[in-house]
């Protein structure tokens, strides 16, 4: 029953992850990249903020908590956001995804930059490199143009930041006795909070509303930021950082598949190849190590170092 709430819950991640670089395309047709984002962690904030008080649910309390929620923040949302936003201004969506799908390498960077310990299998390791051959197959940046950019570029330093905050929040915020919607809702807060700061840089250029931007805003703002959030934080609490990132190898998929479906986007050899390497190395990411004569295919739990006065389990 674990594994299948973790498929479950990475399923939906990819499912509205995936779909966000569209949504952002189209909302960026009407909205400033400031404008675009605030409106999504506003409505991110009080989709959450709603379902804490409706599940009589409260915010986290403590400075120590609000203050790890507002690193959080920044390199989780503000900041990635805002970058996405600004280098899709230049870059297609193929190397955004690309990009994008860097997310858990720099997972693995960042963990011990923490000191955060991960169970890194050569198995597993194997499955993170399959993921991102699989996202080079599909994508085929070689082919497209602006991978070498200051677009592209900003799309590079959001996946490192998403890797980063990650990393950040399995250590610092989970175990706190909070619930991934109170931890979901003051973290999305505090992002409204800081691209409020970023106004000044585009925040009030003429808006150009259309049916079709609007719609696009309310996904991204409900789906892709509120709920996305909340099923975040159960995924790190539940499997770790490394687990958890690997959702960045699945937004392709879902993205190309989705073209197919709605949009008859035409489907050839190599992108076939690349969605069943993507998801072939997925699945080596999902296998643990035999244990006294078994073979389970259960995760492997990453638990952070203790900090100063804690000790681990």
């Amino acid at each position: 029953m674990g594994e299948t709430k973790t498929l479950l819950r990475l399923g939906a991640l990819a499912l509205m992850w995936g779909s966000s670089f569209f949504w952002i395309k189209l909302g960026l047709e009407a909205f400033s990249p400031v404008q675009l984002v605030l409106a999504r962690v506003t409505l991110g904030a009080a989709v959450l903020i709603g379902l804490c008080y409706l599940g009589r649910d409260r915010l986290p309390s403590g400075r120590r908590i609000w203050g790890h929620l507002a690193v959080a923040a920044f390199f989780h949302n503000a900041l990635p956001f805002l970058l996405f936003a600004w280098g899709e201004l230049t870059v297609d969506s193929g190397i955004t995804g690309v990009l994008n799908s860097t997310t858990p390498l720099w997972v693995l960077v960042a963990a011990p930059m923490l000191g955060a310990r991960t169970k890194m299998t050569g198995v597993r390791v194997a499955g993170l490199v399959a993921g991102l051959a699989g996202i080079l197959l599909i994508f085929a940046p070689w082919e497209a143009s602006g991978l070498f950019s200051w677009g592209a570029l900003a799309c590079l330093a959001a996946a490192a930041s998403y890797g980063f905050a990650i990393v950040y929040e399995g250590k610092y915020l989970t175990g706190t006795g909070d619930s991934p919607m109170s931890l979901a809702g003051g973290q999305m807060l505090l992002a409204t909070g800081f691209v409020l700061l970023a106004m000044p840089m585009g925040g009030f250029e003429p808006m150009h509303l259309s049916a079709g931007a609007v719609v696009a805003i309310v996904v991204l703002g409900i789906g892709s930021t509120g709920i996305a959030f909340a099923l975040n934080y159960q995924l790190l609490a539940s499997e770790g950082a490394v687990a958890a990132s690997i959702v960045g190898y699945l937004l392709p998929v879902v993205s190309v598949l989705l073209g197919a479906v709605f949009l008859a986007e035409s489907l050839n050899f190599r992108v076939i190849a690349g969605m069943v390497v993507v998801l072939g190395g997925v699945a080596l990411t999902r296998i643990r190590p035999r244990e006294r004569g078994t073979f389970a295919t259960a995760p492997v739990v990453e638990r952070p170092l203790a900090t100063a006065g804690e000790t681990t389990p």
